[in-house]
């Protein structure tokens, strides 16, 4: 079982990324780009994933993935249970989101620096570069 705690010092860790809280609610910014946004109960992970393999995620496993609110459904954003994730693979989705908002050599650079690091799971199974 996740817990925010989980993932919170990544948003340090990671190149050109910062946290902030907007109306209490913790979310990863790239510059202006929110990645990674938790409810105000850190219950559910809001991320960055690819519009096009949306569906395909969440078919694969309904009881941790949902779609976005109604509202939300034009960005490329996933929600998780975090209680149904565990510690790795909610890193390994935070560092995911992290990749679709910055330039592919800073991600490259991640991937040299961490080369057992936790994007490597969930990034070969859905996001093709």
């Amino acid at each position: 079982m996740a817990v925010i705690d989980d993932v919170r010092p990544l948003g340090a860790e990671l190149e050109r990324s910062y946290h902030a809280y907007v109306r209490g609610r913790l979310k990863y910014r790239v510059g202006q780009m929110v990645y990674v946004a938790f409810s105000l109960d850190e219950r559910v992970m809001g991320f960055a994933f690819p519009r096009e393999q949306r569906a395909a995620l969440v078919a694969s496993d309904p009881h941790k993935f949902q779609v976005p609110s109604k509202t939300d459904l034009r960005f490329n954003w996933v929600h998780a249970d975090l209680a149904a994730l565990d510690p790795t693979e909610a890193r390994e989705l935070v560092v995911d989101a992290w990749r679709m908002v910055v330039p592919a050599k800073v991600s490259r650079a991640y991937d040299l620096s961490h080369p057992e690091g936790p994007s490597m799971g969930m990034r070969s199974r859905w996001i093709r570069s």
